[in-house]
C-alpha cells in the first residue's frame, strides 16, 4: 500500500527560511560561499566555492571574525550521522509517522545548504527511513521546488569555476559524486567552453608563477602543470599554457617537446 505525505505545498515551502533549498535560481542568491585555496585535489569535493558578500565582525577569532560556511561546505555534518533522533526537529515529530521524520530530517539539512536528491537520500537511509516513504518525501519536495538538481549543478559550476579554478572534468566528477544525472551534468558543465577555460588556467598558472622563481626550468614546468592537470584541465592545454607563461619570463622552451 502506498504511503501519503498530505501536506500543501504551501506549507512545506513554509517550513525553510526564504532564500534556502535548492530549487530555483533565488536559492542561491544570499548563500555565503567558502575562500578558495590552493591546490586542492579535484573532485575531493573538500574545497569551498567563492565567497559571496564581505565577513561579519563579531564572534569567534582573535580578530572578532566568524566563518561562514561555503557552497560544498556541509555544517550539518556532524549532526548527519547521528542518531536518527539527533536533532531537535526530529525529537518533535511523532515517532511513528517515518513520512514526518523524513520531512523534518530534509527540512533541516536543506536550511544549511543546498543538496541533491541523492544526498538527501543517503541521509534519510542512515536514519533507517524506510525506501518507498523517502522516495515519496523527496519526489514532494522536487515538485514544489526544494530539491533541483539542475539549479545545484548550475551554481556548482558557477562558484566551483570562479572559486576553485577547476575545469570541466573536475567539476563533472565532483558532481557525479554528489548523484547527480550525468545528462544534468552535461548540461552544468556545458556553461564553460574551451575559451573560458584557458583563461582560467593562465590567471592559476600567473598568480603561482612568481613561488617557482629560481626553480630549474622542467620543474617549474612540473610544478605548474602539475596544479592545473589537480584542478581537471585537460595535458595538452595545461602544457601549452605553462609554456606560454614561461617563455614570457625568458625561459628558452624549445626543447621541450610540445607544440603550440
Amino acid at each position: 500500500m502506498t504511503r501519503r505525505t498530505d501536506w500543501a505545498d504551501d506549507d512545506v515551502r513554509s517550513t525553510v527560511p526564504e532564500g534556502r533549498g535548492s530549487g530555483g535560481g533565488g536559492a542561491y542568491d544570499d548563500m555565503a560561499y567558502g575562500e578558495a585555496g590552493e591546490d586542492v585535489e579535484a573532485g575531493s569535493g573538500a574545497a569551498d566555492g567563492p565567497r559571496r558578500g564581505g565577513r561579519k565582525r563579531g564572534g569567534a577569532g582573535p580578530r572578532g571574525r566568524r566563518r561562514r560556511s561555503g557552497f560544498g561546505d556541509q555544517p550539518g555534518a556532524a549532526q548527519d550521522d547521528g542518531p536518527p533522533d539527533s536533532s531537535r526537529a526530529e525529537r518533535g515529530a511523532p515517532s511513528g509517522d517515518p513520512a514526518e521524520r523524513a520531512r523534518n530530517i530534509c527540512l533541516r539539512l536543506l536550511t544549511g545548504t543546498p543538496r541533491t536528491r541523492k544526498q538527501l537520500a543517503d541521509a534519510l537511509r542512515k536514519r533507517e527511513i524506510p525506501d518507498d516513504v523517502a522516495d515519496e518525501v523527496l519526489t514532494r519536495f522536487e515538485e514544489v521546488g526544494l530539491i533541483n538538481d539542475s539549479a545545484f549543478a548550475d551554481a556548482w559550476v558557477e562558484s566551483r569555476h570562479h572559486g576553485r579554478g577547476l575545469a570541466r572534468r573536475a567539476l563533472a566528477r565532483e558532481l557525479r559524486t554528489k548523484g547527480v544525472d550525468s545528462t544534468v551534468i552535461d548540461e552544468a558543465v556545458g556553461q564553460l567552453d574551451s575559451e573560458r577555460e584557458e583563461e582560467t588556467a593562465r590567471e592559476l598558472v600567473a598568480r603561482k608563477l612568481r613561488s617557482t622563481r629560481g626553480l630549474e626550468r622542467d620543474k617549474r614546468l612540473r610544478r605548474l602543470a602539475g596544479m592545473l592537470a589537480r584542478k581537471g584541465y585537460p595535458e595538452g592545454m595545461a602544457l601549452r599554457v605553462v609554456r606560454q607563461a614561461l617563455e614570457e619570463e625568458g625561459e628558452d622552451t624549445e626543447d621541450l617537446g610540445f607544440g603550440e
